[in-house]
């Protein structure tokens, strides 16, 4: 299956095509446009369009994309609720819903200056997705508590 949403990605243009590939679509195809001709281009290619206004798959209220996909396809598995959290943070600059997020903007918002290739940001954004996640599923009750003696 073919998705399409707005070039130059970020935070909910990163984790939605993760999310697809890795739960829903394994052999999706995410394509990148300039915002104005996503919904034609969707058109065209017979692409499902995400992230943009008046389309199925969007914001809602206070929730990003990364909700919506997560309540459309029935994904109830408790790290991914928590991502979203994290995620839904970070799209609409709510940092103190989950203190990853501003850290997750942080990389997100780099990612962005180094690369302007969306695609070959994508491919990196999908390893921090993966390492989110992993952290949820597995290691989150793991802390820090490294301490020097002599």
């Amino acid at each position: 299956m073919k998705w399409i949403t707005r070039e130059r990605p970020k935070i909910d243009r990163i984790a939605c095509p993760w999310l697809i590939a890795r739960f829903i679509d394994p052999q999706a195809e995410i394509i990148y446009v300039p915002a104005p001709e996503v919904i034609s281009r969707a058109a065209a290619l017979q692409a499902i369009p995400f992230d943009v206004p008046d389309v199925e798959y969007t914001h809602c209220g206070d929730e990003c994309t990364f909700d919506y996909f997560l309540r459309k396809h029935a994904l109830e598995d408790p790290a991914l609720q928590q991502l979203a959290v994290i995620v839904r943070a970070a799209d609409t600059d709510r940092f103190g819903l989950a203190p990853q997020a501003a850290g997750l903007w942080a990389i997100s918002a780099g990612l962005s200056h180094n690369h302007t290739n969306d695609h070959e940001m994508l491919e990196i954004g999908r390893k921090v997705y993966d390492a989110l996640y992993s952290w949820a599923r597995y290691q989150q009750e793991e802390k820090h508590t490294w301490q020097y003696k002599k």
